[in-house]
């Protein structure tokens, strides 16, 4: 009773330090990982209330497991066949080139054997992928063409740490009483993969199905893990890490019908136990090493960072990324990352160096983490004015009755109608990548500010009979009508309105034909859907047709009166089509789109 009490002493322990932690480290920008170590090394090294540190990451590492799974769920083969050259092209040189780079400086200073020396190498070649993400999704790079290079780079750099766990058990020493041959091993392991290779395709979708049909939740969240678990074990059994099982058997249920059930399942799991596992990281840690060895660890962290992100930078450039790119993504991967902590540690635990070493090496990862905002920040320092981002604004053979200013998603449609019907449209853009994308597609348009006087003179606007400024910013729209009406009074304008608020602030300021850019595709749902309910298509189409009469009309009536004008024409209660009744209860006009 007494263990078990002191047990649940250390449970509430560790769930209050990341409690405290985690929402402290993240607020501050340093990211929920850091905190959990913090939370760690205050608890275990230095306040001595858990002293069994190695002990939990035998558990904790079970987060690592679900990790894997979860990462090989979201690689589907159509995901990862679009993105193959930077995956497997750049993701694998960039691993090898910084692996043996970094491999090679540490044997260069004597500082570990050939075998210690790759261990460290490639673990430091491994970035954050949630340091990483964190800073793209802040910038709101992600789908730009740096954000998804760099996105490569962490998923192949996600995968490689399968493979370099299972590089562990081989250069470790083999136990006196292990007496099967090397070719014995191997062979093991070859069987254990092709048995849940063929397990997963062939019981596993039948599996969940029989689940499934039950209805049970609970059964659906123990069939999950028991899945995970069992791959995990199979593949620890035949000498491989656990972390490979589960990430095979995530890309054996990538194509499943169950994957989103699944990864909601596992979630919650993965996200306490990889917690877990950082605070064990930073319960075992050494702190008289760290602090024996402090000048070490303060050049170490920013010579990787350094040889870490001129080797990106360099293999970048090697494969078509522009300086502004290369640049971008060398300083936001510089950093070691989380499956570092998992790679020293499983090192250390196997004897391949010592745990005083993981521990320097934990450090230098964490530093180097705590220095990456630092580091992305001083990107744009180093940055130029990229010449592939500027086009010639040429404009010959421009000219047609409608000159459309914009060709994001809106415009693309709209030009599909009006070529449709036999008209002639000049295209003018300021996005180089549309540009170049419609080019693609077989489609003829310029590159130009539509604000700039001179740009719309040389696309043709004196000869246009209709200008369709198709832009999707409410401030470049009203800048761009502003200067039509201004210059070319006499030019009929079309314009992409973004609500109802910009619509009636077009309207004041004289334009006659609007067109908000989601109305008329929620009338066409809304229609839909109603006779997907039953509704006779007739009638859905009489109903449609009231709401943009009673729309027409509480525009006409906004104009004048102000916005809250007109509430009694909307519909707070289902309606019968004809003859359509006025609906007893009103409802309040809180949504400006309305």
């Amino acid at each position: 009773m007494q263990y078990t009490h002191s047990s649940y002493n250390e449970v509430l322990m560790m769930l209050g330090g990341a409690l405290l932690a985690a929402p402290i480290f993240k607020r501050l920008g340093l990211g929920t990982i850091l905190g959990y170590l913090a939370a760690g090394v205050v608890i275990g090294p230095i306040l001595h209330q858990i002293r069994d540190g190695e002990e939990l990451l035998g558990v904790a590492e079970l987060g690592v497991v679900f990790l894997l799974f979860l990462i090989g769920l979201e690689l589907k083969p159509s995901r990862l066949w679009s993105m193959r050259h930077d995956i497997f092209g750049l993701g694998i040189a960039q691993v090898v080139v910084t692996g043996l780079v970094l491999a090679g400086f540490v044997l260069l200073f004597g500082l570990e054997e050939w075998d210690g020396a790759l261990i460290i190498g490639f673990g430091l070649a491994l970035s954050s992928t949630a340091f990483a993400m964190q800073i793209l999704d802040e910038r709101g790079d992600t789908n730009t063409r740096y954000g998804q290079r760099a996105f490569s780079l962490l998923l192949l750099q996600d995968l490689a740490i399968v493979p370099l766990l299972a590089l562990i058990p081989l250069l470790a020493e083999q136990a006196p009483e292990d007496t099967t041959s090397a070719f014995h091993d191997f062979m093991v392991a070859v069987g254990a993969i092709a048995a849940l290779l063929v397990a997963g395709r062939y019981l596993l979708n039948p599996l969940f199905q029989i689940i499934a049909r039950t209805g049970a939740r609970e059964a659906m969240i123990a069939a999950a893990l028991f899945v995970v678990l069992a791959a995990a074990m199979l593949l620890q059994m035949a000498g491989l890490s656990m972390a490979m099982g589960a990430f095979l058997a995530g890309v054996l249920l990538a194509d499943s019908s169950y994957r989103h059930e699944l990864q909601a399942d596992v979630e919650p799991f993965r996200g306490i136990l990889l917690g877990l596992f950082f605070m064990a990281v930073g319960l075992s840690l050494h702190l008289d090493v760290i602090f024996s060895s402090w000048l070490t660890i303060l050049i170490a962290t920013p010579a990787v960072m350094l040889v870490k992100g001129l080797v990106i930078y360099g293999l970048c450039r090697f494969t078509g990324s522009s300086h502004n790119d290369a640049v971008r993504i060398a300083l936001v991967l510089p950093q070691g990352g989380e499956f570092g902590f998992v790679l020293f540690t499983a090192s250390a635990a196997a004897g391949i160096f010592s745990g005083g070493l993981a521990s320097l090496l934990i450090a230098v990862v964490t530093m180097s983490m705590a220095l990456t905002p630092i580091a992305a920040a001083l990107s744009r320092f180093l940055l130029v004015e990229d010449p592939e981002e500027e086009m010639e604004e040429d404009f010959e053979g421009a000219g047609a009755d409608v000159l459309m200013i914009g060709f994001s998603r809106f415009g693309q449609i709209a030009a599909q109608i009006l070529l449709a019907g036999g008209r002639e449209v000049t295209v003018i853009d300021h996005s180089t990548d549309r540009v170049r994308q419609a080019a693609n597609f077989g489609f003829r348009i310029y590159f130009g500010d539509g604000t700039r006087k001179d740009v719309l003179r040389a696309a043709g606007i004196e000869r246009a009979k209709i200008v369709a400024v198709c832009t999707h910013g409410k401030t470049t729209t009203d800048r761009i009508v502003d200067l039509v009406q201004s210059e070319y009074p006499n030019a009929t304008v079309f314009v992409r309105s973004y609500d109802r608020v910009h619509t009636l602030s077009l309207r004041a300021r004289g334009v006659q034909h609007d067109v908000r850019e989601t109305f008329e595709s929620a009338l066409v749902f809304g229609r839909e859907t109603l006779e997907e309910l039953g509704v006779e298509p007739d009638d859905a189409v009489a109903i449609s047709d009231d709401i943009r009469r009673r729309d027409v009309a509480r525009l006409e009536l906004q104009a004048v009166e102000g916005l809250a004008a007109g509430r009694h024409m909307l519909h707070s209660a289902p309606v019968k089509p004809e003859p359509l009744v006025r609906p007893k209860n009103q409802m309040a006009d809180t949504d400006e789109d309305v």
